[in-house]
């Protein structure tokens, strides 16, 4: 089975703004491409403009540099909602982490980027998580959002 990642939110944050020992790797992955979602395009233009202080203009430049290397973003469906509130209460996820990995699954990917989940853990059996992160002195594990539909 070939190798199809989805890319979090807290990933791309390091591509976009947030610049530390870590923008290199998320830089990698990114360029390598892959799956996001619409909710994951949502979450990144929150950040953007609270946490990094980013213009509209900016925000949108970076989201459209983003969509070029990871086109055709999942969109946020019923379906999907369904499916989230499933693996919340399966996994003890946080719902907004739990959509996150339903997109993932839905978009058949095997790896999900991420520092919001234990990694290495395989979730229903085919969705793997990877902090890209993992060895870094600075990855904390934290989220990235805030109460606004995003993350925190």
């Amino acid at each position: 089975m070939s190798d199809k990642a989805f890319i979090d939110t807290n990933v791309l944050v390091y591509v976009v703004g947030r610049q530390d020992e870590r923008t290199a790797k998320a830089e990698a992955l990114v360029l390598n491409g892959g799956v996001v979602s619409v909710q994951v395009l949502n979450e990144l233009a929150s950040v953007s403009r609270r946490k990094l202080g980013m213009s509209w203009e900016e925000i949108g430049d970076a989201l459209a540099a983003i969509r070029v290397l990871c086109p055709s973003p999942m969109p946020l469906t019923v379906e999907t909602h369904d499916a989230g509130l499933r693996i919340a209460a399966k996994y003890g996820f946080q719902f907004y982490d739990a959509l996150i990995v339903a997109a993932a699954l839905d978009t058949e990917c095997t790896t999900l980027y991420s520092e919001d989940f234990q990694d290495g853990q395989v979730i229903e059996g085919r969705l793997t998580v990877r902090n890209p992160f993992a060895g870094d002195q600075l990855s904390t594990g934290r989220e990235i959002g805030g109460s606004d539909g995003s993350r925190s």
